[in-house]
């Protein structure tokens, strides 16, 4: 067997046997992997075209050193076609006849933006008031290093087996997404962690237990052979824009629900929003009321939502007096977390199909779909994960999903479908993730790091005992 190099700070984790006992094993562990975090933080690892792919290989190669640190025996790079970013693949055994855990997270971020907007460098980490500042320390920088920590508690001898995988183009999408299907073996596990996501606020422990489907569709309608004059045809010549806008104005109800008939929604039974949290998370415009009816868990998370992304028109700053001959908008589906993304994409297809504005055509493209998730809530990984939860943070963990879907997770479930997938994490609602001022909790990240190791140790256990 190779000699693992045994982390600083003496044997703990294998052994403990309380929350005091390991808690205090993630306290003496959390200046290194602060330390460490810092380093990520320093590294501008942006997959976005136009970017360099230098410090995403920076970021992939000191991501390797820490597992290794950790004690991972075997770290490799795994390069794919069209992926410019390695992925680092890691596997350390566990005892005979033990499950097999995989963690999954990314170590690319998403472009700093408008560098006024940050009080301090966005590559530059600075702590302050119990938190890490900086882009990419909440996504999903600090998950990165809640992985490192939970391994450390177990000074390379984990009670399962694991696997470990964090890639660098999470944020821009590419052939990774699909990859899991065409390799199989390579994410074999009898349970997964999805390092991706978080709390929905400080304090509260949360398993995200479903993810909302997506579909595209385009919406065109052609009046003209070109644009008029205003002032000559306007009033007559049919106006392309004005039809599209009610086309648009068919997708929702007079108190904003979807009026797409065969669109799944249903109630939700987990953690909720207060209105008032919401409208402060979402930054509503005071009296500006919100969409649509019932609760927000259910708006958000297990009901459909249609949104405009794109549409073609001159922009208020250069306008045109011309009537419009043609007009096209993108609308993006979100779906219920149980619904085929094909089956509601062809729901909203149909219902644009048999809009006729003023008597006018529409033209309808469907584009790309992506499957919800929907996670089982009665495996040994999900007693596991919520007793993980609840030790870590010493408070009831509640059940969210989330709005976005999470491609790779649909990959793997179509993998390796009897694995359960658990997603848990380090963030929370109110880190900034893709916007100015992101940042992580301290006490978040010590708590998602015992969260970790506690999850290994019971699912060891639960597995052992079936």
């Amino acid at each position: 067997m190779t000699e693992v190099r045994r982390p600083a700070g003496g044997r703990a984790g294998a052994d403990a046997s309380g929350s005091s006992e390991l808690a205090g094993r993630v306290a003496s562990l959390l200046p290194e992997l602060v330390h460490g975090l810092k380093q990520l933080v320093r590294i501008p690892s942006v997959a976005s075209a136009g970017f360099p792919v230098e410090p995403l290989v920076e970021a992939h190669d000191l991501v390797a050193a820490l597992l290794r640190g950790a004690g991972v025996e075997r770290v490799d790079s795994l390069a794919i076609e069209g992926v410019r970013a390695p992925i680092v693949v890691g596997a350390l055994p566990g005892p005979p006849g033990s499950p097999t855990v995989l963690l999954y997270t990314h170590y690319d971020v998403v472009p700093a933006g408008d560098a006024e907007l940050w009080r301090t460098p966005p590559f530059e980490p600075v702590e302050r008031d119990g938190a890490i500042h900086g882009r990419g320390v909440a996504d999903s920088k600090a998950n990165i290093m809640a992985i490192i920590g939970a391994l450390r508690v177990f000074d390379g001898e984990p009670p399962v087996g694991i696997k470990v995988i964090v890639e660098g183009e999470e944020e821009v999408g590419g052939p990774f997404d699909g990859y899991p299907v065409t390799a199989p073996e390579l994410f074999q596990a009898d349970a997964m962690i999805i390092a991706d996501v978080g709390s929905v606020r400080p304090g509260v422990p949360t398993l995200t237990t479903a993810l909302r489907g997506s579909a595209q569709v385009e919406v065109a309608i052609r009046t003209l052979a070109g644009d008029k004059h205003s002032g000559s045809f306007g009033g007559a010549a049919p106006d392309a824009r004005v039809a599209l806008m009610q086309v648009l104005a068919s997708l929702h109800d007079a108190a904003g629900d979807v009026a797409v008939p065969g669109l799944r929604r249903e109630a939700w039974s987990g953690a909720d929003y207060p209105e008032a949290e919401f409208r402060t998370l979402s930054e509503v415009a005071d009296g500006v009321p919100l969409m649509g009816t019932g609760s927000l868990g259910e708006r958000l998370w297990s009901g459909p939502a249609i949104t405009v992304v794109g549409i073609d028109a001159p922009p208020t700053t250069a306008p045109i007096n011309s009537v419009a001959g043609t007009a096209k908008a993108t609308l993006n589906l979100r779906v219920h977390p149980g619904q085929p993304a094909a089956e509601a994409q062809a729901a909203l297809v149909n219902h644009l199909r048999a809009q006729r504005p003023f008597g006018i055509g529409v033209e309808v493209t469907a584009g790309e779909v992506g499957d919800g998730y929907a996670a089982m809530l009665d495996g040994p990984g999900y007693q596991s994960a919520m007793l993980a939860l609840q030790r870590a943070w010493g408070a009831a963990p509640q059940r969210a999903a989330m709005g976005g879907s999470i491609p790779l997770v649909m990959a793997l479930h179509s993998a390796v479908p009897a694995a359960e997938k658990l997603l848990f994490g380090a963030t929370d609602g109110y880190a900034n993730i893709h916007a100015p001022n992101e940042r992580v909790l301290l006490d978040e990240l010590a708590k998602t790091v015992a969260a970790y190791a506690w999850f290994v140790k019971e699912y060891a256990q639960r597995v052992r005992r079936s």
